[in-house]
């Protein structure tokens, strides 16, 4: 790769394999371990549980949510941050706190020093499907935005997978403080990765950007925009539900609302993670395909809003789940995880709706709602189960369905929105209609 490469815009004959290797491999692995930190303490749990004194369910969606709390206060200033000096300086930058993070929560022997930890990790990632977003739209035409916008979201599906028998193969040998210290040790060097290896881009640097004030301003703009306020509800709720199971509570679910050990329920964990990430690549390639034959992004969103809805209103029957056998419960974590990923389909048509130099703060101000609301479910999903007596296992099935209804009505309602609510033709058309 010449010099010329690193400051100037990708001339049309740049190989694509050393875009893909020096641009989208960097962040794909960052993103990994975004996900491995995020998925972890479903595996985890029942160490936490052992290891940490009086520990309850709503202290343990508490400490997991703190990763979703720090995250979601970094999104702003990260949007502002990533137009201005690009995603690889803002990238391998945050990832150290992350390091940082994985060491103070393997090193912790109470519950506010988990959550310290697990804040860190948050702050730490909260880049990883943002500023590579970023660098898609730098360095890849936007016709290829959608597709590897979902090849990157997959490396997300691989570290969910990741956390899950690998996981616990380390936990048998080593035990979850020391699993902590040496990821602690990976996302070093995947920093240094990030730093090294990424090319930079006039576009990305500060030079004849806006002052800072205009950008931040530019911000509110963005979220007192309709249109935004048309997606955000819908996407907010998907992700809280969606995150809410896949990043905590699907471990305890399966033990208690099924009845599965920690192996079995590791092996469906794993079914779920691949679900991910097909689903990842599936609606990266598949919406744009189907864009192309002028089915819109809004309209693939929209269909698979209603089927996720379908499949996450059946884990509130908890009778039916009682004792089932694997290959419907298997059935169940493959769907879950291939449809949960729906999320990103909304991302393509907000991109659309405003101009190139804001699209880092387009999508941080959506990351911005939308963790919150994961915040708030998983650790509210926690004290719903608090309220009932905990059972000889674990927690009672009657909290899971409560939980799971409220997810399920809220969506309903903000599906209801998206439909009723004021439109954009100029972003719902798809490019063949």
């Amino acid at each position: 790769m010449s010099a010329d490469l690193a400051t100037t815009a990708r001339a049309p004959d740049t190989p694509a394999l050393i875009t893909l290797l020096r641009v989208y491999i960097p962040f794909a692995l960052a993103y990994v371990l975004s996900y491995l930190f995020r998925t972890v303490n479903s595996v985890i749990f029942p160490s936490l549980e052992r290891d940490i004194p009086d520990l309850t369910a709503g202290d343990l969606g508490f400490l997991t949510s703190m990763y979703f709390l720090f995250f979601t206060a970094v999104q702003i200033p990260l949007g502002v941050m990533l137009d201005r000096f690009g995603p690889r300086r803002v990238q391998s930058g945050l990832v150290l706190f992350a390091a940082l993070g994985s060491i103070v929560f393997g090193a912790a022997a109470s519950v506010a020093g988990l959550a310290a930890g697990r804040a860190l990790i948050g702050l730490g990632v909260a880049g990883g499907l943002m500023s590579a977003i970023k660098a898609i739209t730098l360095w890849y035409p936007p016709q290829r935005w959608s597709l590897m916008i979902g090849l990157h979201m997959a490396a997300g599906g691989l570290g969910a997978l990741a956390a899950t028998h690998p996981v616990e193969a380390a936990l048998g040998l080593a035990g979850w403080r020391h699993v902590f210290f040496g990821l602690g040790a990976v996302t070093i060097a995947v920093s240094a990765m990030l730093f090294t290896m990424v090319p930079e881009r006039h576009e990305a640097a500060a030079i004849g950007s806006p002052p800072v004030g205009a950008q931040f301003r530019a911000v509110g703009r963005i979220m007192r925009d309709g249109y935004f306020w048309r997606l955000a509800p819908l996407v907010a709720l998907q992700q809280a539900s969606f995150f809410a199971f896949q990043s905590l509570w699907t471990g305890p679910w399966l033990r208690d609302v099924v009845g599965l050990d920690r192996a079995a329920g590791t092996s469906q964990l794993s079914w779920m993670a691949i679900g991910m990430t097909v689903g990842f690549v599936a609606t990266g390639w598949g919406t744009g395909a189907l864009a192309q034959r002028g089915i819109s992004y809004f309209a693939s969103a929209n269909a698979a809003s209603a089927l996720f809805l379908i499949v996450n209103a059946t884990m509130a029957f908890t009778d039916l789940w009682r004792g089932a056998p694997d290959w419907q419960v298997t059935a169940l974590m493959l769907s879950f995880g291939f449809l949960g990923t729906i999320a990103i389909i909304y991302f393509t048509p907000l991109q659309q709706a405003f101009p190139i130099e804001l699209s880092g703060r387009a999508t941080t101000s959506l990351n911005f709602v939308v963790f919150p609301a994961v915040l708030l479910g998983q650790w509210g999903l926690g004290k719903i189960l608090d309220l009932w007596p905990k059972t000889g296992i674990g927690y009672a099935p009657e909290g899971y369905a409560v939980g799971v209804a409220a997810f399920t009505v809220l969506q309903v309602a903000a599906l209801l929105w998206i439909l009723v609510s004021p439109a954009r033709p100029s972003v719902e058309r798809s490019p063949a209609a």
